[in-house]
């Protein structure tokens, strides 16, 4: 985290374990505020790649799964990383700001996916670097989210993976429930982005700010997770984050074959337990009499406003329905599931 905006934030009240800002002060407050008000977060335990150089688009189409020739000035994409073998290494949000293309993905992540990238770079003319410090991102959501932004800038994004730019701000129109944003820029200027976004909006944790990815059904991988899951385990495709169109990539031909002969056996799914501590990413899910075997594992989970957790969990979708599924070595904790709102219908 660049120490003067980690200042900046201390001075604002925010508690901060490594690059995570936990907390303003009251979690429970500002879950509570962040289900049915307007909230900003420091968005610095998302990691920041900047990739540049003339080779950069044809480096990146090499290796990700979406079509980065459609990331231009006004529109993001998802997209995953995969190994040969076709499993999600990372997922990414990715958009354009003046010379780079910028990849965003979990903090906890960074380091590897950047030192993996780069053993691919060989003769080809691309740089990549932590871009974490130099460009620095805060996350607006709320029901008057578009009015609160309309203080700051002049035109805000109106659909989901649009991208504006005002001065120096780059801002995300992010896919959600309710309006949602990142905001991208230089330090000073994003110290001045929170104070006028804080006069209406209230700050918030990493937690309850990832939360709205979870009911999005925005899915992440993380240290646990890496080589877990397939894309269209995780509902990649149906999210927009894969192109089967464009050229080959890096585990593309599993990819593809899953997509025209196969089946997608497990899928993501929108949860809640009612558990007292939040399960980790990889938790093995099962199901009663299902002789030992996990049927799922937890994708992410958040604490939710009423209390328990929200979650995404890739499951068998033999396995989606009733009220048979536990935590491990919790089987009185059962897990409810629904398909995330808003994607096309899966079985």
């Amino acid at each position: 985290m660049n120490p003067h905006w980690n200042t900046f934030l201390l001075t604002a009240g925010a508690r901060i374990e490594g690059d995570r800002v936990e907390d303003f002060g009251n979690p429970a407050r500002e879950l509570q505020a962040s289900d049915s008000g307007d909230v900003i977060a420091d968005l610095g335990h998302r990691g920041l790649i900047a990739v540049r150089g003339p080779d950069a688009g044809k480096f990146l189409q090499g290796q990700l799964t979406n079509d980065i020739d459609l990331v231009v000035e006004g529109h993001s994409q998802l997209s995953g990383y995969c190994s040969p073998k076709g499993r999600l290494l990372a997922l990414l949000r990715i958009f354009r700001r003046d010379d780079a293309l910028y990849l965003q993905l979990p903090r906890p992540l960074l380091d590897g996916t950047l030192a993996r990238l780069k053993k691919y770079v060989l003769m080809s003319k691309v740089t990549l670097e932590d871009a974490g410090a130099a460009l620095i991102g805060i996350g607006l959501t709320g029901p008057h989210a578009e009015a609160i932004l309309g203080d700051l800038i002049a035109a805000v994004p109106a659909e989901p993976d649009a991208v504006g730019r005002d001065g120096a701000l780059t801002v995300l129109r992010l896919p959600g429930r309710r309006p949602r944003f990142a905001l991208y820029g230089p330090p000073a200027e994003m110290e001045r982005a929170w104070t006028t976004l804080a006069a209406r909006a209230t700050p918030v944790g990493a937690a309850a700010w990832d939360r709205h990815d979870i009911l999005a059904g925005i899915p992440d991988v993380y240290p646990a997770t890496v080589e877990e899951f397939i894309p269209q385990t995780v509902n990649l495709e149906l999210l927009g984050g894969i192109n089967f169109k464009k050229g080959c990539y890096t585990g593309q031909e599993i990819v593809a074959r899953l997509h025209y002969r196969g089946s997608v056996k497990r899928r993501m799914y929108l949860g809640h337990a009612d558990a007292e501590s939040v399960p980790a990413p990889g938790t093995p899910l099962h199901a009663t009499g299902d002789d030992g075997q996990a049927v799922g594992h937890i994708v992410s989970a958040t604490p939710a406003p009423a209390g328990g957790c929200d979650l995404l969990a890739v499951v068998a979708t033999e396995h989606s329905t009733g009220n048979n599924l536990y935590i491990k070595d919790n089987p009185e904790i059962k897990l409810t599931l629904q398909p995330p709102a808003g994607l096309p219908a899966f079985s």
